[in-house]
């Protein structure tokens, strides 16, 4: 124990150094300054350059030999969704699970468990810092986006952190120097939709500009609780970002981030079918039918959700030579605190589980360092290295009755519950106290070889070290915390026989992707390239169960293409990953206490899985004034090998939230009167084939196909500084779910989600 602190010590220590130097470096290459060349903006009747930074450099997005798919944060404001997780109705490819680890798969793969030593598959990176805390996705709030870069497969030769099926880039705004100015936004809308908004950009000094930013939005839920008398489904956001830009010359410059958001909901389980006949019976008694399309439960305690996180971080950048070197340094927690009792009714006619809380706070360190030569000469490249250091403590309680009312009818509560979270060999003990800590480092580059004006070879490389461990341990949570007395508790299950294991593992990964330029607006490109996860450490039902590293191997190729004098853009591709052990969600069995069993979910490993298909996009502006857009992604992503037991073989089946068809298209038609105002109208349709939301495709689990379709019709005063107008989002009042699960003697729950409705309103927006 005492070699293992003293190995983390030494980790720390050089991580520590690695900053230092970096910042050193960086102050001392401040010192001198050099004039940037700055591009043209794009004609009105043209398409507008997309610059992204998918490969450490400023490019257009159709130079670079990957499937990118951008939003920015115009788009994002004319779709009118409000929440990160909501791009997969946007972008084609992307998908978001909020019932198996609550993360984002694109092309089907993506992280499905909850285990808190599983990293996940895709990353959401917020100004170059990776938001890798479990339950959370790192951004709470739309407010203030400059820009959203989907980047689909494997990505590790140019990113901090290894992303085995790709990343979500997010760019917030820059501040800039010597500019005052302002903007707030007010909406209104059904269900009591409220969102407010506001940035301000403020210059400080000749070499110093603030950009503060805050947001306030909520929304009614689409269910109710009967017996507690309150919505189901509601959300309510807030939170801020301030920006602090620091520019002495033009070789060097450093920004000051720190950003706080708060995210509350109470979306939870309700019913659909297959409750014992007593249960159903008393719900309808009660004014609740369960079904597809009810949101609405009786459960005698109320569900919800608490995410509280917050962070800082400090970006540096500087001109040493030719070269841009950077400096990315971060520190961020997360709170996550959620209370879902799975009951359906009130507590003195029927009950399951009745307490239900997972209370988890996690912090993280990382440190990233980059080095970029200049472009244009017969050879590029970018050199890095990264180091990430995540802890999480998480207390799970889970107390249950498993069918008996948790009161009797003079309110007496009942003598015992089991502790589903306890064990059975600790009689003092009632709750589950996890502990995992996950630290990575890693050395990355990439060489980039201009054979010819028209013919380029990119070679990329990633070394990688992981360090993942996790302990269960057992305590004792006063249950007056959660009810109004004090019951006995009975362990389900004996503790595991190791409380605490570690996986260490290290991988290379690399890239290859040849890229040549057939004409001065057209590319055709193709990669192949390597992806690795670690592996780690879970515990099922007080089972200790390790799992192992998951790789994939996957191949690209597509076409970026301009004509018209930048009025059309065409681009596909077509894609090809193979995965090996991947980490997936295992369906188990664990005792219930009772002679019974509880379904419930695992890590481990599928053999192979596949993803292939094809992706294309579309943009043109036929007449002054019109932009028509469209996209779509077919993938076909499946088990090639998935036994779990003796009787359960997964083999053949689909991903779950996988659809095979995603699509969206989209018109904008901006017209100034005369006088001077202005009128814009946006309208998009976004669909999604038919899908299943759990393992093995079981009939229960299928989500039809849907479409949803978003509307906007904005006018603009002659002085251009106030907008006003009207918005709709799920215009034709489509409903689907989101998940579902069978949870033992309730039968077939599901999700929903607000998007699942209609929502339309009036909003205004002041510039100044």
């Amino acid at each position: 124990m005492h070699q293992e602190f003293s190995r983390r010590a030494a980790r720390r220590r050089i991580a520590m150094l690695l900053a230092t130097t970096a910042a050193a470096s960086l102050l001392a290459a401040g010192a001198h300054a050099e004039e940037a060349d700055t591009a043209a903006e794009a004609g009105s009747d043209q398409l507008s350059t997309i610059v992204v930074t998918a490969q450490r450099r400023q490019e257009s997005s159709q130079d670079v030999p990957i499937s990118i798919a951008s939003v920015s944060g115009e788009a994002l404001k004319q779709s009118g969704y409000t929440d990160v997780t909501d791009l997969q109705y946007v972008v084609p490819g992307v998908q978001y699970d909020p019932t198996q680890g609550a993360a984002f798969q694109i092309r089907g793969v993506g992280s499905t468990s909850f285990d808190f030593s599983n990293a996940k598959s895709v990353n959401v990176i917020v100004d170059g810092v990776v938001m890798d805390g479990q339950r959370a996705n790192g951004l709470i709030g739309l407010n203030d986006i400059d820009r959203i870069d989907v980047l689909k497969g494997p990505q590790g030769t140019l990113f901090g952190k290894n992303s085995t099926s790709g990343v979500i880039s997010v760019s917030t705004h820059r501040p800039e120097l010597g500019q005052f100015t302002g903007r707030a936004s007010a909406s209104y809308g059904e269900h009591d939709e409220r969102i407010l908004n506001a940035t301000i950009n403020v210059p400080l000094t000749s070499i110093a500009a603030l950009r503060v930013s805050g947001f306030d939005q909520a929304q009614d839920g689409f269910g109710r609780n009967v017996t507690l008398d309150r919505k189901v489904g509601s959300t309510h956001d807030y939170g801020g970002r301030a920006r602090l830009l620091i520019e002495p010359s033009d070789r060097f410059n450093m920004v000051l981030s720190a950003d706080y958001g708060h995210h509350w909901d109470s979306s939870v389980r309700t019913p659909v079918s297959g409750q014992p006949a007593n249960v159903t019976a008393m719900l309808n008694a009660l004014g609740v039918y369960p079904g597809q399309n009810s949101a609405d439960t009786a459960d005698g305690t109320f569900g919800e959700i608490h995410t509280r996180e917050w962070g800082a971080s400090l970006d540096m950048t500087a001109k040493v030579g030719d070269h841009e070197l950077k400096s990315i340094t971060a520190y961020r927690r997360t709170g996550y605190w959620n209370s879902t009792p799975a009951n359906l009714l009130p507590l003195d006619q029927y009950a399951y589980i009745p307490v239900n809380v997972g209370d988890l706070k996690t912090d993280k360190f990382s440190e990233e360092v980059h080095l970029a030569s200049p472009t244009g000469g017969f050879v590029e490249y970018v050199v890095g290295a990264f180091y990430n250091q995540l802890h999480a403590r998480q207390t799970q309680v889970q107390w249950a009755t498993l069918g008996a009312p948790l009161y009797d009818a003079n309110g007496k509560g009942k003598a015992f519950l089991y502790a589903l979270t306890g064990a059975s060999d600790e009689p003092d003990a009632n709750a589950s106290l996890f502990t995992a800590n996950n630290e990575t480092a890693a050395m990355f580059g990439q060489l980039k070889f201009n054979i010819s004006p028209r013919l380029s070879v990119t070679f990329g490389g990633r070394q990688t070290w992981d360090w993942n461990d996790q302990r269960l341990d057992f305590i004792y949570v006063d249950p007056r915390k959660y009810l109004d007395y004090t019951p006995l508790f009975f362990g389900t299950s004996a503790s595991p026989i190791y409380s605490y294991g570690k996986v260490n593992g290290s991988n290379f990964s690399y890239r290859i992707a040849p890229e040549w330029h057939f004409a001065d607006n057209a590319m055709v490109y193709a990669s192949y390239s390597t992806g690795y996860k670690p592996g780690g450490v879970a515990f099922v039902g007080n089972k200790y169960d390790p799992y192992r590293k998951e790789t994939v191997k996957a191949w690209e190729a597509g076409v970026k293409t301009e004509w018209f004098d930048h009025r059309l853009r065409l681009n596909l591709d077509v894609f090809r990953s193979d995965f090996t052990d991947f980490q997936t969600t295992i369906l188990t069995e664990i005792p219930d206490g009772a002679g019974g069993t509880l379904q419930a979910t695992a890590i481990g490993n599928a053999g192979g899985l596949r993803s292939q298909g094809v992706e294309g996009t579309i943009a043109v502006i036929p007449v002054h004034g019109l932009t028509l857009g469209g996209s779509f992604g077919y993938t076909d992503a499946w088990f090639t090998d998935y036994v779990y037991n003796a009787t359960t073989d997964y083999t053949g089946s689909r991903l779950t939230n996988s659809p095979d068809w995603m699509a969206s298209v989209s018109a904008d038609y901006a017209h100034e009167f005369a006088g001077g105002l202005g009128a814009r109208a946006h309208v998009e349709y976004n669909y999604r084939s038919e899908a299943w939301t759990v393992v093995g495709q079981p009939d229960y689990s299928h989500v039809p196909a849907y479409g949803l379709t978003n509307a906007r019709l904005t006018f603009t005063l002659p002085n251009r500084n106030i907008e006003f107008g009207v918005y709709a989002r799920n215009l034709f009042d489509v409903h689907f779910s989101t998940g579902y699960q069978v949870y033992g003697a309730l039968g077939l729950l599901h999700y929903t989600s607000p998007a699942a409705r209609r929502t339309a309103g009036g909003f205004v927006n002041v510039n100044f």
